[in-house]
């Protein structure tokens, strides 16, 4: 068993109220994977947790997305191995962490060609996108769409997707 450190709150406000925590992290379970993270994405949704807007719970664990290298693989799962480049969004928060168990249907092999740290920087922010452009509702080409803080995470990823897709952004 190894140990992860992890960032977590104590009370609702503003960086202040972050501390620093250890836990042991054991073996994952049968359809999980084992993160040694070399990288989180910060998000706006974290501010909103940290300000208690989101959840009235606390403690509380911050995070969405991470990156890193799978180092321990539970029963069952076929599609992972020790050692692969992978990145992950969504579940349970509790990205700001050193090491992860998280289910192995949220993460995805990062290749060779993308840095980790980009990997996380964009994932949760790449899905997004990419559900309000292709599954939100059928875009027709021409349709005139107005992207709301277009040079923003989302906006940035939105605007050349929506492009491709030939609507008018």
């Amino acid at each position: 068993m190894d140990s992860s450190t992890f960032i977590e709150g104590q009370a609702f406000g503003g960086p202040d109220v972050l501390s620093v925590g250890t836990t042991i992290v054991t073996s994952p379970q049968p359809g999980e994977v084992l993160i040694e993270q070399v990288a989180i994405g910060v998000n706006f949704i974290d501010v909103l947790l940290r300000r208690g807007e989101l959840s009235k719970q606390t403690p509380y664990r911050l995070g969405l997305e991470a990156s890193g290298h799978v180092v321990a693989v539970g029963a069952g799962v076929a599609d992972l191995a020790v050692g692969d480049r992978v990145v992950y969004a969504g579940g349970q928060p509790g990205a700001y962490a050193t090491r992860r168990c998280v289910p192995a249907s949220r993460v995805v092999r990062v290749p060779e060609a993308v840095e980790l740290i980009d990997a996380a920087a964009m994932f949760f922010k790449a899905l997004t996108a990419d559900y309000l452009v292709t599954r939100l509702r059928k875009l027709e080409p021409g349709e005139p769409v107005l992207v709301h803080a277009a040079t923003g995470g989302v906006g940035s990823i939105i605007v050349p997707l929506l492009k491709a897709a030939g609507v008018i952004v």
